[in-house]
């Protein structure tokens, strides 16, 4: 009788998943100790003495008229700067990332590259990778530091906010408008170009009609992210809910601290509700 001889692989005894699983348990691990993160400090004494004396003192919100009034001001301001931003980043955003998309600079087709010169290449290359960088810079650097920065160049006031929301979220609408319009059918654009279309009229008649219903959804998406940031920019002194905030804390009056929190509430639900509405508007399903 003549014996098989079977050859087993041997697994190895640690894996590349087991690594990655170790460093995932490690990462937690350290965070939470360098954190100091205690989620159970709400469920123990002190700490439900902690919170129960807090939003005790939130309840009941002040109603006065000149509160009202004033967190009635403050939330037309948050929304102004929120649109204000928003078309901003629109003018910022929609150029810039059609220029560091690559089907719109002519290196997603043949047609385009081969017959350019050596020094159109080169052109296209420098305003494809410039417009690619200052995005990435735009979006890296949050809106909070935008703030900071023009409150010292411009001023006090709602138009800081302004600038952060535009520059912060032009570099993101940038980012998403760029993906957009590369993940377009390219054959579509193929049967455009072969009408002897050029690469502008390609991008105005083919590639915007195409993405416009993806480039008003983001659009309206980053808009609802807008006008909570926009609230939160009145902290550093850009205008908005988030000043009176700062100064309800700062004096301790947690009875118009939650008026203010309301306001802030009942905006940001309003413009995501006519945000949905927009979108089901404006985009075809």
């Amino acid at each position: 009788m003549t014996i098989r001889s079977v050859d087993v692989q041997r697994r190895p005894l640690w894996s590349a998943g087991k690594t990655v699983i170790l460093l995932v348990v490690i990462a937690i691990l350290w965070s939470y100790l360098g954190t100091n993160s205690n989620f159970l400090l709400p469920f123990q004494a002190d700490g439900r003495h902690q919170v129960s004396l807090f939003f005790g003192q939130l309840v009941p919100p002040n109603l006065s008229a000149s509160l009202l009034s004033r967190a009635l001001r403050g939330s037309v301001e948050t929304l102004a700067v929120s649109i204000m931003g928003t078309l901003l980043a629109v003018f910022i955003g929609f150029p810039l990332g059609a220029l560091s998309a690559y089907t719109v600079m002519g290196k997603g087709h043949s047609s385009e590259t081969e017959g350019s010169s050596t020094a159109g290449r080169l052109w296209r290359r420098l305003i494809y990778d410039g417009s690619t960088l200052l995005l990435n810079f735009l979006r890296s650097v949050p809106e909070l530091f935008w703030a900071l920065i023009f409150i010292v160049a411009v001023g006090l006031g709602p138009f800081p906010g302004v600038l952060a929301l535009g520059f912060h979220t032009g570099g993101v609408l940038g980012k998403l408008y760029s993906e957009s319009l590369e993940a377009l059918d390219s054959r579509l654009l193929e049967a455009l170009r072969a009408t002897g279309a050029g690469t502008l009229k390609v991008f105005l008649f083919g590639m915007v009609p195409l993405a416009l219903p993806q480039l008003l959804s983001y659009t309206l998406y980053r808009w609802e992210v807008n006008i909570r940031t926009a609230a939160v920019l009145g902290v550093v002194g850009a205008g908005g809910l988030g000043q009176d905030i700062l100064v309800a804390m700062g004096l301790l009056q947690y009875r118009d601290l939650a008026t203010l929190l309301i306001a802030t509430l009942i905006i940001v639900i309003a413009v995501d509700f006519l945000s949905t509405f927009l979108r089901l508007r404006l985009i075809p399903s």
